[in-house]
């Protein structure tokens, strides 16, 4: 047997559910992509992950001659319908930039070490257009929605990309759109229109962009400020969003499965409120949160933030009382997005907590935010 057969079957066993090898040539269309819409991802193109640079794998690593791209199922099991709408299936897997002590991450440590055994050097702090290299490998095909799709699975999947310095077997690309002709549900359903013509998106106005890389202090002009025409469409989701995917018809059957549960997940979302995580105590951050929601969010204000905006979507009074504890959060970030939401709700109640909060408020973001909100009721 092979050395590429031997890498496949290993990642099979490992639970990886398609494993393919294209070569680790270089990815100029993606590269001319990127640069002709610097606008939308200089956040991406200015961060850490460096992508311009990962997509020409030998300006790093010389030797470089093959990616071996494997796919993890993230969908093979139930989620639970409470969780659903507020935290992404990817995300609710646990198998998205997993640290090695946990059981996604460790897998990939294992691929990583399988390879090391068998002579090749893999690259270390790598980072290839996945989606595409997928795809070269003949392991995915696109969606109009931009996600890729597995044949039997759909597009809730992971993709993993491994560089090494070895000849291997390749396999025949599939770098193509395979959607249903005519086909615009995505696109239709996309509440803030980032997805605005197949295979393009804005990820400026995407909804999981705004939960998660909205931060302060982030490469290319990114803040946490969310607009507001943004916030109204944001629904309940505070992590991730999975709309344009949960309407495609080649996510249908796996949609629509009887899975088996999660006993893990079960458990989260026995005791997961919004309006815990607008008031997010320690110990609810560290058994509910980072369990789930570990990516990309490192400080606890944002996850706040997310929460009050999705409270004040709901238009519920009765999270009233809520909002108006966390008009008194330290985080000025929160205080401001909780006076959104009362604003938001609207009501006598919400009025009264608000010019409570205006009289006492120094901050100039949070005072701005009760202004607008007690202008609009």
């Amino acid at each position: 047997m092979s050395l590429s057969e031997d890498i496949k079957d290993f990642g099979l066993d490992l639970g990886y559910s398609k494993v393919g090898i294209t070569t680790a040539d270089s990815f100029p269309t993606y590269i001319a992509e990127l640069n002709s819409r610097r606008d939308m991802y200089r956040w991406y193109i200015e961060s850490n992950f460096q992508p311009i640079t990962g997509a020409n794998p030998k300006s790093i690593m010389p030797s470089a001659k093959s990616i071996i791209a494997v796919v993890y199922d993230a969908s093979k099991e139930a989620f639970p319908e409470k969780l659903v709408g507020k935290i992404g299936r990817l995300y609710q897997a646990r198998c998205y930039l997993t640290p090695r002590d946990r059981i996604n991450g460790a897998r990939r440590q294992l691929m990583r070490e399988f390879l090391e055994r068998n002579g090749c050097n893999v690259a270390q702090r790598l980072v290839v257009p996945e989606r595409l290299s997928a795809a070269r490998a003949g392991v995915v095909t696109y969606g109009k929605n931009t996600f890729a799709f597995a044949d039997g699975i759909g597009s809730f999947i992971l993709m993993t990309a491994f560089v090494v310095n070895v000849e291997l077997d390749y396999d025949k690309p599939t770098l193509e759109e395979k959607c249903p002709p005519n086909c615009t549900a995505c696109i239709d359903a996309c509440p803030t229109g980032a997805l605005y013509e197949p295979l393009k998106m804005d990820p400026r106005r995407c909804i999981a962009f705004n939960t998660f890389m909205a931060q302060d202090n982030y490469p290319g002009g990114v803040t946490s400020y969310i607009p507001p025409d943004i916030r109204e469409k944001m629904g309940t989701w505070i992590h991730g969003c999975d709309i344009c995917q949960e309407v495609c018809p080649r996510n249908q059957k796996r949609l629509k499965a009887k899975l088996p549960q999660n006993e893990f997940l079960i458990k989260v979302a026995q005791d997961f409120e919004l309006t815990k995580l607008l008031n997010l105590s320690d110990e609810f951050y560290a058994k509910r949160v980072q369990p789930l929601m570990y990516n990309y969010i490192r400080d606890k204000k944002y996850f706040q933030r997310n929460a009050a905006i999705a409270l004040g979507n709901t238009g519920d009074p009765a999270f009233i009382p809520d909002l108006a504890q966390a008009m008194q959060d330290p985080e000025e970030l929160v205080r401001g997005y909780a006076a959104w939401a009362l604003g938001k709700i609207g009501g006598s109640q919400a009025r009264q907590v608000l010019e409570a909060s205006l009289a006492r408020e120094t901050a100039q973001s949070a005072r701005k935010e009760i202004e607008v909100a007690l202008a609009a009721d």
